[in-house]
């Protein structure tokens, strides 16, 4: 499968503008996840299994192709590390973290009224 590109058609943009093309990207099952985990530091095919708990090996490789495609992580001697691109979406993606949870928490505060 080929990552979405911008200028490209994408889902949700037949355009492709960047941020579609991005989202389209990142809206991938577990890619999100993986750039998260990775955050933590470098790590290997089992230990990023480990830590994504649920993906299969199959989608695990889908996605460490994609992102890696897309110039988000690479592989180091001490396994798949997020790249300077990957690092930046991180530090974009931890606001998003922020404000979920206070969504999530006006969200119960209205289930209980």
């Amino acid at each position: 499968m080929v990552i979405p590109r911008p200028g490209k058609p994408v889902r949700g943009s037949h355009s492709g503008a960047p941020v579609m093309a991005a989202f389209d990207l990142l809206g991938r099952r577990w890619a999100m996840g993986i750039i998260w985990h990775l955050n933590e530091g470098p790590a290997t095919f089992r230990a990023l299994q480990e830590q994504c708990e649920t993906i299969s090996p199959s989608i695990l490789n889908s996605r460490i192709k994609d992102l890696f495609e897309a110039g988000l992580i690479d592989k180091t001697p001490q396994g798949y590390a997020l790249t300077a691109l990957g690092e930046d979406l991180f530090m974009l993606l931890k606001p998003l973290a922020d404000w979920s949870f206070r969504w999530a928490e006006t969200l119960s505060d209205e289930g209980e009224a």
